[in-house]
């Protein structure tokens, strides 16, 4: 029961961070910062902060025979192709809640991966929840413009996020078996930081100032998606689904975007109406009934 509740703990923690971490990316992109540079700087400080903590608490590093290629495709969907699309469809979208709020569309999808690959079983109550989830979401986040000239387009690409989420997921569960999380999440960001080198060197450091770029306004965020958003927060993330499950982990994804309106009435950058407490209340029903357990 110990061991649950830390799981739930650790996933609630992740998606307060990630929530946040669509304020930091937005405030790098307000500020001209390439993708290619600051999505890099974040995974390899990241990944070498995890390998640090490994060798102090001297964790099993070695990767066992057969493993390696599940470790790249697993730095290949995230964060490679996560974290372009993610931050693209910011970009392009212009909303960091529209943006959390295709990404919020992950439980549907995993739950059906839990369900098919891994035989999680689920009733009709943690179906209805997560569909409750997704409605209430929509009023949370709901706004009568759209902004953004490529909106629609990054709304598609967002959706290649969602796709690359839900495979990375599959990956961790099974190396979840063999490897602690800090460790799954090292060398996911260690290997996807190689991924990120071409792009790096090409458009990442083209138009470089160093003013600019090593001024507290972009050290700040980076920092933030590195230490916080990346490094602990995938970590605590790849313990939740350990222990609780592919599917059941995911829908706690659908908080995000909450999570993301509320901070951001917090530090003053928006409000929320009527409507949007509403479907924060209704959206709370759903994720309470997604929890159920089978009767």
């Amino acid at each position: 029961m110990n061991r649950k509740l830390y799981a739930y703990l650790a996933a609630s923690f992740t998606v307060i961070l990630w929530g946040m971490s669509y304020i930091w990316s937005d405030r790098l992109l307000d500020q001209s910062i390439p993708v290619e540079y600051f999505v890099p700087i974040r995974i390899l400080l990241a990944g070498t902060l995890l390998l640090v903590i490994n060798l102090l608490t001297r964790q099993d590093i070695r990767i066992r025979r057969g493993d390696l290629w599940r470790f790249a495709l697993l730095a290949l969907c995230m964060p490679f192709v996560y974290f372009l699309a993610e931050t693209y469809g910011i970009l392009l979208t212009d909303s960091p809640t529209v943006t959390s709020l295709v990404i919020a569309m992950n439980p549907v999808i995993t739950m059906f991966v839990g369900l098919l690959i891994f035989r999680e079983k689920f009733g009709a109550a943690n179906i209805a929840g997560v569909f409750i989830t997704l409605g209430g979401l929509w009023m949370v986040i709901y706004t009568h413009t759209a902004t953004g000239s490529h909106f629609f387009v990054g709304v598609l690409i967002l959706f290649v996020a969602v796709i690359a989420e839900v495979s990375q997921i599959a990956f961790t569960k099974h190396l979840s078996e063999r490897y602690s999380p800090s460790v799954i999440v090292m060398y996911q960001f260690l290997l996807g930081a190689i991924f990120f080198v071409p792009m790096f060197l090409t458009k990442g450091i083209v138009n470089f100032e160093p003013r600019l770029y090593l001024g507290w306004s972009v050290i700040y965020p980076t920092l933030s998606l590195a230490l916080l958003c990346s490094a602990a927060a995938f970590t605590s993330w790849a313990y939740a689904i350990s222990k609780l499950g592919v599917a059941r982990t995911s829908v706690f994804l659908a908080i995000v975007p909450i999570v993301t309106a509320l901070l951001c009435v917090i530090v003053g950058e928006e409000r929320l109406g009527g409507l949007q407490w509403a479907g924060l209340a209704v959206a709370m029903v759903g994720i309470y009934l997604t929890q159920r357990e089978k009767a």
